[in-house]
């Protein structure tokens, strides 16, 4: 990890991660339609470019909660454009870019029972 005090050189252009801002989905959607909307995503994101290595660091970003969510960037080497995660990139400058409902559940969530 480098010793202590010395800051990996990504993080000049990194922006701290924040929780996303409340968002709408066109339509009211369950929590069983969020989760296949997102294993698709997650499913065909790499094709579309970039390291798998990163496309899997971002998904296990996307899940857990702030803290370990920087952390994980951050080991990763990822570039955080927006604060919101909806777009990074590696340090070779690749771009990835990240659809709300991935990272966030959307306001008008049909919460099921």
């Amino acid at each position: 990890m480098g010793c202590a005090g010395s800051t990996p050189k990504t993080d000049v252009n990194s922006k701290k991660l924040k929780k996303p801002k409340p968002w709408k989905h066109t339509q009211a959607i369950t929590l069983a339609q969020l989760k296949q909307m997102r294993e698709e995503f997650w499913d065909t994101a790499p094709h579309y470019g970039g390291q798998k290595e990163i496309w899997d660091a971002l998904r296990a970003a996307a899940d857990a909660d702030l803290e370990l969510a920087q952390t994980i960037v951050d080991s990763a080497g990822i570039i955080v454009s927006n604060s919101d995660m909806t777009l990074c990139y590696d340090e070779r400058g690749a771009k990835y870019e990240l659809p709300k409902y991935v990272l966030s559940e959307p306001t008008n969530l049909i919460r099921e029972g």
